[in-house]
């Protein structure tokens, strides 16, 4: 099941504002929480009863909750791996290495006796896992979650990223990584240039980059990075289809309402004989072969249009179709809509019999 989740930074906010967050969260959908406890230098105890009073309400609304720690915070506090009692006291679901021990203390630790899950830092590119995965832990207690980048070009490269998350889906285990809110003013650091995991998002819009996660296979859980998304934003992200890509396009004024129709209402999916000019859809010829599909609209292609074949194509007519390049109109096909520009690039993730579906857009 692919998830959507939230972060909310108790030492950066206030119990209130926290809890406002999450229930317009839940309320929208998100079930999962990402958290940090950064510092108890100063107010320990008032800093650890404000983690638990979210916690506790996040927990009554449904939600996880994974608690990143870093190994400072393991020796402020006195934690040791083999007691995890603390996080029990504090009532999350389960911690986030993001520095983690030799790989035996990380095995050992998915066998803790409060079921607790172990979240792996998955953006790195050592043998870490492999290193884990020879000591034998329990799998169904064992996750991964990417990192995320405050400043300019930090992010992760596109290749890196997939092979960091291919040796995580390789072993069968969860896996996580974030998106950033546009509208978000403050994330766990001081300096916050957008939050991303990848550096290709920083400036996408949010239902933009969780989309791409999701299409690449690798992601189960998108979690939004820095604090607080719109309820806009929020909102995109839970029309998002998450199990088949759903493109954004803008239909041309001329569109009929049988065309409207194919596109938006008809069920596709990529035909498997593959060609590298377009994905075609191709059931609705066959339902609507007794239809007249006047031309109009009879432009020259480009890459991102989507096309119906008109009646001078023939046995093709009401074929439709997503352009993958550039191509002449011989006057038997209607361009009839255009994908979201910046969602072009999720035409790359397209597999033959893969099922996929459109939404307007407003102009």
């Amino acid at each position: 099941m692919k998830r959507l989740g939230i972060s909310i930074y108790p030492n950066h906010s206030n119990v209130e504002e926290d809890i406002n967050y999450i229930k317009k969260a839940s309320d929208y959908g998100f079930s999962r929480i990402f958290t940090c406890l950064l510092s108890v230098d100063e107010n320990k105890d008032q800093i650890i009863d404000d983690f638990k009073q979210s916690i506790t309400f996040a927990k009554e609304c449904g939600m996880e909750v994974i608690c990143d720690i870093s190994p400072r915070i393991f020796n402020e506090l006195d934690i040791s791996y083999n007691d995890l009692s603390f996080f029990e006291d504090l009532g999350v679901d389960g911690i986030r290495l993001d520095l983690g021990y030799t790989g035996n203390e990380e095995a050992q630790m998915t066998y803790n006796p409060y079921d607790l899950y172990i979240e792996i830092n998955m953006s790195n590119a050592t043998n870490y896992l492999e290193n884990i995965m020879s000591y034998r832990p329990n799998n169904q207690k064992l996750i991964g979650c990417h990192n995320f980048y405050p400043h300019n070009y930090s992010g992760l490269s596109y290749d890196f990223f997939i092979a960091c998350s291919e040796k995580f889906k390789k072993h069968g285990l969860r896996t996580a990584a974030f998106v950033s809110s546009h509208s978000a003013s403050f994330g766990p650091w001081p300096i916050m240039e957008g939050l991303p995991t990848l550096e290709m998002h920083r400036e996408l819009p949010i239902d933009v980059q969780a989309k791409h996660l999701f299409a690449t296979g690798l992601i189960d859980d998108v979690i939004i990075s820095n604090c607080y998304a719109s309820e806009e934003e929020m909102l995109a992200l839970r029309k998002i289809n998450r199990e088949k890509i759903t493109l954004n396009i803008l239909l041309e004024e001329a569109t009929t309402s049988l065309e409207k129709k194919i596109v938006l209402e008809e069920p596709h999916f990529y035909r498997g004989d593959v060609s590298e000019y377009m994905i075609r859809s191709t059931q609705s010829r066959v339902k609507y072969k007794g239809e007249d599909f006047p031309p109009h609209g009879t432009r020259d292609i480009k890459r991102g249009d989507i096309m119906i074949e008109n009646d001078l194509y023939r046995q093709y007519k009401g074929e439709l179709q997503i352009a993958l390049k550039d191509m002449k109109n011989s006057g038997k096909t209607n361009v009839v809509g255009r994908i979201k520009e910046e969602e072009i690039f999720l035409l790359d993730y397209f597999k033959p019999w893969d099922k996929f579906a459109f939404s307007e857009f407003d102009r």
